[in-house]
C-alpha cells in the first residue's frame, strides 16, 4: 500500500492541467480518498512506472509529491474519522 499525496501549483493554466494529469495518473493505479490523496496497492515495478509517469508530468520546481509506504500490515495503520468514502481495494469484487 502506497499513500500518494500531492500539491500542484495551480495559479496558471499549465498548473491546472498538471493537476488534472497527476490526478488521472493516480486514479489509474488506486482510489482517491481525499482531494489530493490516493491509496494505491501496487507492486514494486508498477510503483516505479507510476512514479516515472508522475515525474514526467509535474514541475519539479513548483509541485510536491509524497509517497508513504504503509508496509505489509497497512490495514492496521489506517484509522478513519468521519465519513468513509473509500472501499477495501483488496476485498472481493462482485459485478
Amino acid at each position: 500500500m502506497v499513500l500518494i499525496t500531492y500539491d500542484v501549483e495551480v495559479t496558471s493554466e499549465c498548473g491546472a492541467k498538471r493537476l488534472r494529469q497527476v490526478s488521472k495518473a493516480c486514479r489509474d493505479y488506486g482510489q482517491r480518498v481525499q482531494n489530493s490523496v490516493f491509496e494505491c496497492v501496487v507492486d514494486q515495478s508498477t510503483f516505479i512506472r507510476l512514479k516515472m509517469k508522475i515525474s514526467s508530468i509535474i514541475d519539479h520546481e513548483k509541485d510536491s509529491i509524497r509517497f508513504y509506504f504503509l508496509g505489509r500490515n497497512w490495514q492496521n495503520h489506517i484509522e478513519y474519522m468521519g465519513r468513509v468514502t473509500s472501499f477495501d481495494v483488496t476485498s472481493e469484487l462482485i459485478i
